[in-house]
């Protein structure tokens, strides 16, 4: 058999898997946002954006914000892992900060819900402290706890990219800074970051496209108006039966996290130009 058929032979099983599994059903979805009673049009979306542009909005904001800290803490995490002096601290820190990376979302929304509550385990140690009193106590099961948890969850994943990125530098330019006097913040910001925006920028997007798609999150945390994007597409179907207006907001989702790898794209490209 010659080689470039033997090739295509060798991968033709990966190609039928993402082609009935991922193009197929993307197809589907999207020809499904624009059937309105039997024909085609823009009903659905014009349904969509009457009911759920607060929602849209929302989603968009508390997706960004997460992805902003998400990349200060990721960035603070591998710095110190490449230019940490404390021997334990940097052992411990390594040790630590990946854990949530094993812990799926919906576990993340239930431990962060009883942690969160208004008589949850965060105000109680609180309170025990000393710090506030019963009547101080708040919930935090709102978009700051949606927040919370896409941080919690998403910062080891962005974290173990840069951190690798970072220590393959070469170390001679980090130790010529430090002999001019450069402090650590200042190499980090100045040498580090900027040979490592690449890597920090595709773990970025990985990780908005990530909290775009999380149901579990904004329903067991925030059960209330405005809500994510995932969480009206569920209603729609459940409650309603209705996939025309689910699959516009699935094509906005898509739009939006389509924005955000294009944003990568034409960094990278002018990069390499």
């Amino acid at each position: 058999m010659p080689t470039p058929a033997l090739g295509l032979l060798l991968v033709l099983p990966a190609l039928a898997v993402i082609l009935l599994l991922f193009v197929v059903p993307l197809a589907a979805s999207v020809a499904g946002a624009f059937e309105v009673g039997g024909g085609f049009g823009f009903g659905n979306f014009i349904k969509t954006f009457e009911l759920y542009t607060s929602d849209i909005l929302f989603t968009l904001m508390i997706v960004s914000l997460s992805t902003a800290i998400i990349g200060a803490l990721a960035i603070a995490i591998g710095g110190y892992l490449t230019l940490g002096e404390n021997p334990r601290a940097v052992a411990l820190l390594r040790w630590l900060y990946r854990w949530p990376m094993f812990v799926p979302f919906i576990v993340v929304g239930q431990v962060l819900r009883t942690f969160l509550a208004k008589n949850g385990l965060m105000n109680n140690v609180l309170i025990g402290a000393g710090l506030i009193t019963p009547m101080d106590a708040t919930s935090f099961l709102d978009w700051r706890g949606i927040v919370i948890a896409f941080v919690w969850k998403q910062t080891p994943f962005v974290a173990l990219l840069v951190a690798g990125a970072m220590a393959s530098v070469d170390r001679g330019t980090l130790e010529a800074a430090r002999n001019l006097g450069a402090s650590r913040v200042r190499i980090l910001l100045e040498i580090l970051v900027p040979q490592v925006a690449g890597t920090l920028m595709v773990a970025l997007v990985l990780s908005f496209v990530t909290m775009m798609s999380v149901l579990s999150v904004p329903l067991m945390i925030n059960a209330q108006s405005p809500t994510m994007i995932t969480a009206d597409i569920a209603f729609r179907i459940n409650a309603y039966g209705d996939y025309g207006v689910a699959n516009a907001l699935g094509v906005v989702s898509l739009i939006a996290s389509a924005g955000v790898a294009w944003l990568y794209l034409r960094h990278s490209v002018k990069e390499r130009a």
